[in-house]
């Protein structure tokens, strides 16, 4: 598969590398190539470009910048070429401001998640929400001795889901749909209570598992 990356942080480049390791086509998007210099050496097969290059190379595409940034990515990124494709997005809305005894501020409110805004502005694109609770060590193929994390997703599109699932299924996660974009309310917040136990512990190395009793 073709994969467009729009960013160029660490998030982006961990699943960028990820794609490329489970043997994809990858283009990163970026306003700034030179961020991406050491990547490109590390993986020679990856593509660099600009948001739009990435959005319109990709058969699916990964929004992974400062959820501040994402709006304007997705602009830069032009409506025309996600129109029909899936948008994994990894995004929260973390305000610019310091965590309060461990916990990030969101810009959004708990009636409205970024992923709907998103959807909403970019109606052409299928947006599922994922990636966005867990830290980069631990993005692909995580090793836990309790078996496969969960990772939460939604979307209002069920190929686009499905497509994700699969991507999940050979990164090591197991999927947990929670539906259409709404639940992105309650699945962007996981971000905040992922993040407690770094912000007060330094414990970054978790992540989350759904249990259901038989």
């Amino acid at each position: 598969m073709k994969v467009g990356v729009l960013g160029s942080g660490e998030v982006a480049k961990v699943l960028a590398s990820g794609f490329l390791k489970h043997g994809h086509d990858v283009m990163m998007g970026t306003r700034t190539p030179a961020k991406l210099a050491e990547w490109t050496t590390q993986n020679p097969k990856g593509h660099v470009g600009s948001f739009a290059d990435a959005a319109k190379f990709g058969e699916s595409i990964v929004l992974a910048v400062k959820g501040t940034a994402a709006a304007e990515s997705l602009r830069l990124a032009v409506a025309k070429n996600l129109a029909g494709k899936t948008v994994m997005d990894a995004t929260n809305p973390i305000a610019d401001a310091p965590p309060v005894n461990g916990v990030l501020k969101f810009f959004t409110n708990l009636d409205e998640s970024l992923m709907e805004q998103l959807q909403r502005e970019f109606e052409g694109a299928n947006f599922v929400k994922a990636f966005n609770s867990v830290g980069l060590g631990m993005m692909v193929n995580p090793q836990f001795k309790d078996g496969k994390p969960t990772m939460f997703i939604c979307g209002n599109n069920e190929m686009a889901k499905k497509s994700v699932s699969g991507i999940l299924d050979e990164f090591g996660w197991e999927t947990a749909d929670m539906g259409n974009a709404e639940a992105a309310r309650a699945i962007e917040p996981l971000c905040m209570l992922w993040c407690i136990p770094g912000f007060l512990r330094n414990d970054w190395k978790h992540a989350f598992k759904l249990l259901v009793q038989e």
